[in-house]
């Protein structure tokens, strides 16, 4: 079998035409895609859970971190780009979907002293108020449920972009936010000596509009 092999100025012209390739097919899954707040378009929208992430680090003994996520939850949004303050946002998190690649440690952490996830199965998240800094960040409070104890939490949000996704055939935006928790302050104050006290969340996602 023979080789092709191409001259350097060759493969470049390979390699261009590849990408340029690839961006016309996103944009043809993806029409109409903005990253304009202001262009994104109003509606009830529902989380797409095969495109959604919750990551969650937490210290351990100041020489690592100990990363997991969440596999299950689902969550709406009622957004209107013309007024962001009013968002409204709901999220519900099961409570033993919890994965960590260690199923030791999974069930530990479902055991009472823990997330409790037998009399607590789920975890909620209702926002409250909404305020839009200056790069175009929402600074999302509400109150997050967890193991029977309501604290307020802030998410730092923001939307990534927004484009008509021919593959599902909904209108889709996506999105990325953060949060500072204290386990503490929700009941959960075991191996204060070993496991670090702030919860360091990170959630990555698509919500899809709703038929009117």
């Amino acid at each position: 079998m023979t080789l092709t092999r191409f001259p350097p100025a060759g493969l470049l012209a390979i390699a261009i035409f590849l990408l340029v390739g690839l961006s016309t097919c996103a944009n043809l899954v993806r029409p109409n895609f903005t990253t304009e707040l202001k262009t994104l378009r109003a509606g009830q929208y529902q989380l797409d859970p095969m495109h959604s992430f919750l990551i969650f680090r937490i210290d351990h003994l100041d020489l690592s971190k100990i990363v997991g996520r969440f596999n299950t939850m689902e969550a709406s949004l009622d957004f209107d780009p013309e007024n962001p303050t009013d968002l409204k946002l709901s999220g519900i998190i099961t409570t033993d979907s919890i994965d960590l690649n260690n199923e030791n440690l999974e069930e530990t952490l479902q055991e009472e002293s823990w997330f409790n996830a037998a009399q607590f199965p789920q975890i909620t998240f209702d926002s409250t108020s909404v305020q839009l800094a200056a790069d175009s960040t929402l600074e999302v409070d509400g109150t997050l449920s967890m193991r029977g104890v309501d604290q307020p939490v802030t998410l730092l949000a923001k939307f990534n972009g927004g484009a008509d996704n021919i593959l599902t055939r909904k209108y889709t935006i996506g999105f990325s936010a953060t949060a500072q928790i204290s386990r503490a302050a929700f009941g959960m104050d075991t191996f204060t000596a070993f496991i670090g006290d702030n919860i360091e969340v990170e959630l990555h996602g698509e919500f899809q509009q709703q038929s009117e």
